[in-house]
């Protein structure tokens, strides 16, 4: 099993097969031209993240069929190009949600604030299902994954491509409501921290808080 529990063994599916249409979009065909264009002659495999990630943005998840079209663009063995997928748990080899919610439970946000398991619970009763499941409508997916890199602004959940810190009950409720009223929520931090600006502490900076000293500050005068 690889990272998130998904198996790195691809089995054919009715939605998730060679056959499954995938064509990059006229428009996507000169982003990747323009990706593939910054690496040298013979060395245009190094754009197999990046146009596997425009692969996922245009067909929401990654399905096989766009394995296949990357490693033909870029002249690579399938294989290579499925390691690079099953490798990396940003791309999603079944189909997830238009708002995909991950929610980090590791240590920090488990202690950070109203703590991540008070966030999931909120998120399981607001839409009904539970991590790795998908809502009825497809519109949320729910899964719990490690560290995303905001530990001083726990708890938090990313939603595609934004970051919601400083999470308390009502405003991640707040966040889904406004979604599925086809509002986009405003990212960054929320209010259990007073929705300070970035990771400042809550009572205002304890550092940096004069403007800096001028070159040769406390150096000896006859240097």
């Amino acid at each position: 099993m690889g990272a998130g529990s998904q198996s790195f063994v691809h089995r054919d599916s009715p939605e998730n097969n060679p056959n499954t249409p995938f064509e990059f979009t006229q428009e996507n065909i000169k982003r990747a031209d323009v990706i593939i264009g910054n690496y040298p002659e013979g060395h245009q495999a190094a754009a197999v993240i990046p146009l596997l990630d425009l692969a996922q943005r245009q067909h929401g998840w990654l399905p096989i069929s766009a394995m296949h079209k990357v490693a033909e663009m870029l002249d690579m063995p399938k294989m290579r190009v499925y390691e690079v997928a099953t490798f990396y748990t940003m791309f999603n080899r079944k189909p997830v949600g238009k708002y995909f919610v991950q929610i980090c439970t590791t240590t920090p946000c488990i202690l950070g604030g109203v703590g991540s398991d008070v966030i999931l619970k909120a998120i399981e009763e607001n839409l009904g299902i539970k991590p790795g499941e998908m809502t009825q409508d497809g519109m949320f997916s729910l899964l719990e994954v490690e560290c995303l890199g905001a530990c001083v602004n726990a708890p938090m959940v990313q939603i595609n491509d934004d970051y919601f810190e400083d999470l308390t009950v009502d405003d991640i409720n707040k966040i889904l409501n406004e979604i599925k009223q086809g509002k986009k929520p405003t990212p960054g931090p929320q209010s259990g921290q007073n929705r300070r600006f970035a990771s400042e502490p809550k009572g205002g900076l304890t550092s940096l808080s004069e403007p800096p000293t001028g070159p040769g500050f406390g150096v000896r005068p006859d240097l």
